[in-house]
């Protein structure tokens, strides 16, 4: 995932990063590339994006490489993928992380791509747009880059969707309001509006699909959701005292008796340039 010029989220800037944070962070992203519900919405996403032998993608916001690996699998031969991402310690993590598939690695800002015009055949960007200052510039910057003809894939989260049961309600809206703008990003709303931001641009077959991801244990929906994993550092926290504790009684009380739920919509919109 991309960075992008957003404060006040772990994402702000993870070259700053001390590096025993940023390894669990990265742990975190491949953690979640490896949970069920995160594996539904890129299928999802993997059949609107239409991968083919031979082609030239770009996972825009490549975070430790998982999708561009499988992606350059799908490409061969003949094919290629620019793995590209905002920051070069992430861009390390998914060299090391590299299976021999013909990808190329380069830091870039999402917003100012500094790649021809009309040189791809699609574009993977996942849970970006979110950190974003101008999610439109972006958007753009992407199509720019694809050729006539070419798919564009959007996925990101609409963090308003966000919802609980088990728990009790006050109490959870109190806590995701303290995370959203910490430990989540600002533009809350963005998985909703990747269509709407389509049309705009005059692109055509679109097709958008909300993915609502289930999670009906606290330990599964840790994995996606900060405010349910007690590994992120109390620091990040902001809450007032007590207020965490209180929280983390009532998730464990409700996954110990079968009644937790957790539910998140992520989109995914994709379109022909």
């Amino acid at each position: 995932m991309e960075p992008a010029q957003l404060d006040r989220t772990p994402f702000a800037d993870l070259d700053a990063m001390p590096p025993d944070m940023f390894a669990m962070l990265v742990a975190a992203l491949e953690g979640m590339s490896r949970h069920p519900e995160i594996r539904r919405v890129r299928h999802t996403a993997w059949q609107a994006l239409r991968p083919a032998p031979g082609q030239r993608l770009l996972d825009a916001g490549c975070g430790a490489g998982d999708v561009a690996r499988a992606l350059a699998a799908a490409v061969a031969p003949g094919g290629e993928v620019v793995a590209l991402d905002y920051s070069a310690a992430t861009l390390a993590a998914a060299r090391e992380r590299h299976d021999g598939g013909d990808i190329r690695y380069v830091t870039g800002d999402v917003s100012n791509l500094d790649l021809d015009d009309d040189t791809f055949d699609g574009v993977w960007c996942e849970r970006v747009l979110q950190h974003v200052q101008d999610a439109d510039v972006a958007i753009g910057e992407l199509i720019r880059v694809t050729r006539p003809g070419g798919r564009v894939c959007l996925l990101d989260t609409d963090w308003g969707s966000l919802a609980f049961d088990g728990v009790d309600a006050g109490l959870a809206q109190t806590i995701v309001g303290h995370m959203h703008g910490r430990l989540t990003p600002r533009q809350l709303d963005m998985g909703r509006t990747l269509r709407r931001r389509l049309v705009g641009y005059g692109l055509h077959d679109i097709a958008a699909t909300p993915v609502t991801c289930y999670f009906p244990e606290p330990a599964s929906a840790a994995v996606v959701l900060p405010m349910v994993n007690p590994e992120v550092p109390q620091e990040a926290w902001m809450t007032p005292a007590g207020l965490r504790e209180r929280w983390f009684d009532q998730v464990d009380r409700a996954g110990a008796s079968g009644e937790f739920l957790a539910v998140l919509t992520i989109w995914v919109v994709a379109a022909t340039v």
